[in-house]
């Protein structure tokens, strides 16, 4: 196993808000649950984590109960880690990093709710870190921010990390290069 899907922060927390209403991709379980299927297809590492802040009586307070994966998502198999993290990347105030060295991991698959924000972060920090990294854009959503609209956010985010800190791919390319590797094999 030499590779992990990191699935972050699809959690009810973003659904129950108002803003969840203008996010670009309110079917987001979708495209995920793929690539859970996928990864646990490859015998890939999947790793769920959820953004908590506890005590701030906001949807990010695990004591109001929206600190959990969206129902309509592929729940985590035996082994597979759930993590929650109170930063925005899913390194920082959690063992991710160790987890992944302990499992000889080093190439990334990153998906997950807010695309510019937490799936982004990880996504530097990852390839700071050395992993190389592949971000699924249609696997992620996010909401606007001031005057920019989601597609704006979408192609701001995906510029700024192609071929710097990540290869941006589809979840089609992914399932494709996937079935490539069991052809040659």
């Amino acid at each position: 196993m030499n590779r992990a899907l990191i699935v972050i922060d699809v959690q009810e927390s973003f659904r129950v808000s108002p803003l969840w209403e203008q996010t670009a991709n309110p079917k987001i379980a979708e495209p995920v649950n793929r690539l859970v299927r996928l990864a646990r297809a490859n015998g890939d590492l999947v790793v769920w984590v959820l953004h908590a802040e506890p005590g701030s009586g906001g949807l990010f307070d695990p004591a109001l109960g929206h600190v959990r994966l969206l129902a309509e998502l592929d729940q985590p198999a035996p082994g597979e880690p759930v993590i929650h993290k109170t930063s925005h990347n899913a390194f920082t105030t959690t063992n991710l990093q160790q987890r992944l060295t302990e499992a000889g991991v080093r190439e990334l698959v990153v998906c997950g709710i807010r695309t510019e924000q937490c799936v982004e972060t990880t996504t530097r920090v990852g390839s700071d870190l050395g992993y190389q990294v592949v971000f699924v854009t249609e696997a992620t959503t996010t909401n606007p921010i001031g005057t920019l609209g989601t597609d704006a956010i979408i192609e701001r985010t995906e510029a700024v990390l192609r071929d710097r800190f990540a290869r941006i791919a589809t979840v089609a390319e992914l399932e494709a290069e996937a079935a490539a590797e069991v052809s040659a094999a």
